[in-house]
């Protein structure tokens, strides 16, 4: 059990609940609040913010959850200072905490950008993007992705030009990946050597690697995701902010996530 902020908008929930309900059972069969006394400032602080924590534990536990990108691993699609959001009914409804499934809703497709907790620490939680399915046989040389023996087209786009915290990627080389039905860009520097090799995707497991390929923390150094690490899969972006580049990116609010 992770005790992260799921744990405390749990907790708060039952407290509040609790003090609140309990009062109002204690009142009611108490004949109530004789005149003029006053509610406990404890009664009364749970009575005021029950409903909006509640509010914010379901939306946040079964809709949508906002995020952070902290580095560049999923460069150019996705920058540092970007907010998020991401749509945790996609892939099904789990309860908070305990993160256990309790209605299956969809499975995650080739080329979702997805957020999971991340296997070897699962109170972090990285963001990626799908490349290999449950049963897949996924292999990576020479910065060239292959599906089953398919290989994946790549398309030069030109030089990449960075901004912000992700300046230090300008020069890197901006490439169009084409995975079956998903066009997405990807960053290449091919002077780096990262890790290749051949890849089996295990049932109940997804291969997920960063856009930013040679600069990316994912499957290809630590393995797979258990599909009940997966928390959502990611769509929008709210809210650039990176003191490097003049503070709030104006052009990256409202952008969807592909």
């Amino acid at each position: 059990m992770d005790y992260d902020f799921s744990f405390f908008l749990v907790a708060a929930s039952l407290l509040m609940g609790l003090v609140w309900g309990g009062y109002a059972c204690y009142t009611r069969f108490s004949d109530g609040l004789a005149t003029g006394q006053q509610e406990p400032v404890a009664v009364e602080i749970a009575r005021s913010f029950f409903p909006i924590v509640l509010i914010v534990l379901i939306l946040r536990s079964f809709l949508v959850e906002p995020f952070r990108i902290p580095s560049g691993s999923m460069m150019p699609t996705l920058l540092i200072g970007d907010f998020i959001l991401v749509n945790k009914f996609t892939y099904g409804v789990r309860l908070p905490v305990l993160h256990t499934k309790i209605m299956d809703v969809g499975e995650p497709e080739r080329g979702d950008i997805v957020v999971f907790r991340y296997p070897k620490n699962p109170k972090l939680d990285y963001i990626k993007r799908i490349i290999g399915l449950p049963g897949d046989r996924i292999a990576y040389y020479g910065k060239q992705v292959y599906v089953n023996g398919n290989r994946i087209k790549l398309t030069s786009l030109g030089r990449y030009s960075g901004v912000g915290k992700g300046r230090n990627m300008t020069g890197a080389q901006l490439m169009a990946e084409d995975l079956p039905g998903v066009e997405h860009s990807v960053l290449i520097m091919r002077g780096r050597v990262g890790a290749e090799g051949d890849f089996e995707v295990p049932e109940g497991h997804y291969f997920v690697m960063g856009d930013n390929r040679d600069n990316s923390n994912d499957s290809r150094y630590w393995g797979t995701v258990p599909e009940a690490n997966l928390a959502g899969k990611a769509f929008f972006v709210w809210m650039n902010w990176d003191w490097d580049n003049a503070g709030i990116g104006f052009n990256r609010l409202g952008t969807t996530i592909k």
